[in-house]
């Protein structure tokens, strides 16, 4: 069983005991989170599209870990003019586990 769900204006697919790396999270390591904009839900053979979303579908899942992603070098001249500028980015993450996915 798996659904795609909406998470801070992103879609994900979700499935029941997977693992989603997302955005950066407020909520604290091992707190349960329930999302309600589901925009589908599939059972293998029963497909139930929303519009917009799945009316009654949940998704629960537990706040396994933050963290950061590689850092990201970005880098701009301008030719002949002697100017360089180099600027770093780090993306914050957090990793969810999807425990359940109610229709």
């Amino acid at each position: 069983m798996y659904a795609l769900v909406e998470i801070l204006g992103k879609q994900y697919k979700a499935q029941t005991g997977g693992k989603i790396e997302i955005d950066r999270l407020p909520n604290e390591t091992g707190e349960e989170l329930q999302f309600d904009s589901v925009l589908m839900v599939s059972d293998g053979e029963k497909t139930n599209v929303g519009t917009p979303y799945v009316a009654g579908a949940k998704v629960t899942a537990v706040v396994e870990t933050h963290g950061k992603a590689k850092k990201i070098k970005v880098s701009t001249y301008k030719r002949r003019k002697n100017y360089r500028r180099t600027q770093g980015h780090r993306r914050q993450y957090s990793v969810i586990r999807i425990k359940d996915i109610a229709s």
